[in-house]
């Protein structure tokens, strides 16, 4: 099992420079590498490969590449050649039919290059973890705020903004995990609330991009105004930084919470498999799909199911919201549609709740595993038909519906 445990790090000044000079000359090598392959592809048809350009380091180094570790040197050639093999398979998979950009190789400028990595050696925990020794920069407090499980492989510098961080990524064995029993779930994510469970809870959505955005715009204008390539433009573009990160931060830690409790909560918990980046394609939606995060609350809730004891599974999206939850027949519905009324048994609910518990069905029916299990999925159907306008018009007015609580 390979896990990653991040660090916030506390430099001194000296320490700080060491490490923006490190992350200046990796930042260099790896430009000059890529216009070295490019360069040579067109002169002569012919490729360099890493390790022409490995040998070709260690046997003339300037004095900056001297003050850097040798394997972090190494290792930026690894990431560009990494960024060729990941080009040349997308590049493949386009002509196989697949619909997927090639992304050539970019040079980076420094505001997007923001971390080295020391593969195998070079670093090492001091002071009873208080400290991390890195070569050729020096001893730098670190903040211990929870223990490392297993072996210590690979230490990559990160930095954020003006803030610095160390992930350590640890090696352990495989421990078998029994699954935990409990309840299956389906979860319907949208705009409008953030996730709609097929037991009734609903999570409200933060939408702390659109909470942030009045102060996010008042840097960005200070950040207009200012002469570009001047050190004051420089100073402000951090700042509007900082409230991106602010931002990132706030969803991360709600999203963090939200996984932890669903697989705390659920044995089996079944989403949709979106094409979000299809969606977001929709220019009047795609700030609010990319602030909601739902593939990342996916992610997050599939690796902490892992250790818990829970499953995550993926169902095709295809009329999750327009088929009954009650009968299974088809009831069209637009956007705008938010109550679910089906004219054939005459269930009423909200339209997210159906869709949840559709999700459901479907991903319990994909297994054996809960085959015998008894879920509270069946709904009562009014079956008076003739009343469904006025019971829509009731829901659309009802705000007592259960919200998850992240306290």
């Amino acid at each position: 099992m390979i896990k990653a445990f991040t660090y916030r790090l506390y430099p001194t000044n000296k320490q700080e420079d060491a490490l923006e000079r490190t992350l200046t000359t990796c930042r260099f090598l790896y430009n000059h590498a890529l216009a070295e392959r490019i360069e040579t592809y067109k002169n002569t048809k012919g490729s360099v490969s890493y390790v022409d350009q490995a040998n070709a380091l260690a046997k003339d180094k300037n004095d900056y590449q001297q003050q850097v570790h040798s394997q972090v040197l190494q290792d930026t050639l690894k990431r560009l050649d990494t960024s060729f093999k990941n080009f040349f398979r997308r590049i493949k998979e386009q002509k196989a039919g697949k619909k997927v950009k090639a992304g050539f190789p970019r040079f980076k400028p420094a505001q997007r290059y923001n971390s080295f990595c020391y593969p195998q050696s070079g670093f090492r925990l001091t002071n009873d973890n208080k400290r991390i020794q890195l070569s050729k920069i020096g001893d730098v407090r670190l903040a211990y705020s929870r223990p490392i499980e297993g072996k210590i492989k690979t230490c990559r510098v990160i930095r954020d903004v003006d803030q610095w961080f160390v992930t350590l990524t640890c090696e352990s064995d495989d421990k078998p995990v029994q699954k935990n029993g409990k309840p299956s779930v389906g979860v319907d994510v949208g705009i409008k609330t953030l996730a709609v469970l097929s037991d009734g809870t609903e999570i409200a959505n933060p939408r702390h991009l659109l909470k942030s955005e009045k102060k996010l715009h008042r840097e960005q204008r200070r950040m207009a105004r200012k002469v570009k390539g001047s050190n004051n433009r420089n100073d402000q573009r951090i700042e509007v930084a900082k409230v991106y990160r602010r931002i990132r931060r706030q969803r991360d830690d709600f999203l963090h919470k939200l996984s932890r409790q669903l697989v705390e909560n659920y044995g089996l918990i079944i989403f949709e498999d979106l094409n979000i980046q299809g969606m977001v394609r929709n220019h009047k939606l795609a700030k609010h799909i990319a602030d909601a995060s739902w593939g990342r609350l996916i992610q997050f809730t599939q690796y902490k199911a892992e250790e818990a004891g829970a499953e995550v599974r993926l169902v095709n999206p295809r009329n999750t919201s327009q088929k009954c939850s009650g009968c299974g027949e088809i009831v069209p519905k637009t956007l705008a549609d938010r109550i679910h009324c089906c004219p054939h048994c005459g269930l009423v609910m909200d339209r997210d709740e159906n869709a949840s518990i559709n999700i459901c069905t479907a991903g319990i029916a994909g297994t054996n595993a809960y085959k015998g299990e008894q879920s509270s999925l069946k709904r009562s159907a009014s079956k008076c038909l003739p009343i469904c306008r006025d019971m829509t018009s009731t829901l659309r007015n009802d705000n007592s519906g259960q919200v998850m609580s992240l306290k």
